[in-house]
């Protein structure tokens, strides 16, 4: 099933304070933005429409140049002129998933998304919803009087719809009109929309409070995790060596089933380590002969995709070579940038570094290379 998303990022935040728009504010370490866009990667989300204040496009570029799938559009000045830019920029069969999400609810997760997903089978649209809990009051002039609660419910998002269904129902709202969230939009246009558990963590970021609130959140629901990996080849006749994912001309090769990049697989092995899914070999068995010669970088995007199917996010990696031969130095930013790619992360989250054992062992000696890495990850407690 391939599911597009339109992330909703053009607000302008009058109610946040001063300062920064909410998307752009930092939440443990990273942007509002990056968190939402980041949690839609990790459910399977395979296009994103991030939808901006006009100014705004090269702030996301930057801020999400480590994630795949994505683009860029310039909004208008109500939310739903914003949800119609960026429908207009989606193809595809009119059954397609679309998920519609504000960008200000950074803690949306995967299984919030399976469960909209599950629900939409049977619906026109999906959404997540609190019940009332407090007491309503409404105040007319001077007048305060208590409302009833009953059979009130807290929309959230994201919802869920099919691209077709989306784009009639707009199609027919009433221009004079401004819905506050797309289910009302399909519901006027007669679609059926099924509710599914809401929860807390989606609340959306609205006043200056909120960030703080958001804080204390990420910190309990989150663990950090460290993993480590180590590998070693042999040395033996050839014209280049590949580490870290970047050929290197050099007199002599790295001898292994696949192309014995041992920069790659500890550092495979440190990821899937860090979520306890075994090790390189139970994933790419040496003695299947599909594997032979194939390019490790397919191991270790394979061992990025695990932790983000697991709602984890990588925080940082770093690699030491062990070696006499070649030098790294001059490779080392190309090596860096190559497994920020990779792992679709910025280039500032990797570390490559080299060292040698000054003569001694089978480094030292010039019998072999050695690679040790280490991957911190954060995951959903």
């Amino acid at each position: 099933m391939t599911i597009s998303a339109i992330l909703l990022a053009a607000g302008a935040s009058t109610r946040a304070g001063p300062g920064t728009p909410k998307p752009w504010r930092s939440l443990a370490g990273r942007t509002v933005l990056c968190w939402s866009a980041e949690a839609l990667v990790a459910a399977g989300v395979a296009e994103i429409v991030v939808v901006v204040a006009p100014g705004w496009e090269a702030t996301a570029a930057l801020e999400l140049a480590h994630i795949s799938g994505w683009r860029c559009v310039v909004g208008g000045p109500t939310r739903a002129l914003s949800v119609q830019a960026g429908l207009a920029t989606i193809d595809g069969p009119e059954n397609r998933v679309v998920l519609v999400h504000d960008a200000a609810r950074p803690l949306v997760t995967p299984a919030h998304i399976r469960s909209l997903l599950d629900a939409l089978a049977t619906a026109d649209g999906a959404l997540p919803a609190l019940p009332v809990a407090d007491t309503l009051k409404r105040l007319r002039s001077d007048t305060l009087e208590t409302v009833s609660r009953d059979g009130l419910w807290r929309a959230q998002t994201p919802q869920a719809f099919r691209l077709g269904v989306l784009r009639k129902a707009y199609l027919e709202w009433p221009r004079d009109e401004d819905p506050t969230d797309d289910a009302a939009v399909v519901e006027r246009a007669g679609g059926k929309i099924s509710m599914v558990p809401g929860d807390p963590r989606l609340m959306k970021l609205t006043y200056p409070e909120d960030v703080e609130m958001a804080e204390s959140l990420v910190q309990q629901a989150r663990t950090t995790r460290v993993g480590l990996g180590v590998d070693a080849h042999r040395w033996g006749p050839g014209s280049s060596v590949w580490l870290c994912g970047v050929e290197i001309a050099h007199d002599q090769c790295l001898i292994g089933h696949s192309d014995a990049d041992a920069g790659l697989h500890a550092l495979t092995d440190a990821l899937l380590g860090a979520i306890g899914d075994g090790d390189i070999g139970e994933h790419f068995p040496p003695s299947d002969p599909q594997w032979r010669g194939a390019s490790s970088d397919r191991f270790l995007a394979h061992a990025a995709d695990r932790v983000r199917a697991r709602g984890g996010r990588i925080l940082n990696v770093d690699v030491t070579l062990v070696c006499e031969q070649p030098k790294i130095r001059p490779h080392r930013d190309a090596m860096c940038q190559r497994l920020a790619d990779i792992l679709g992360v910025r280039s500032d989250q990797v570390s490559v570094k080299a060292t040698t054992t000054e003569g001694m062992g089978y480094t030292g000696r010039g019998e072999g290379l050695m690679a040790q890495a280490v991957a911190t990850i954060d995951l959903p407690v």
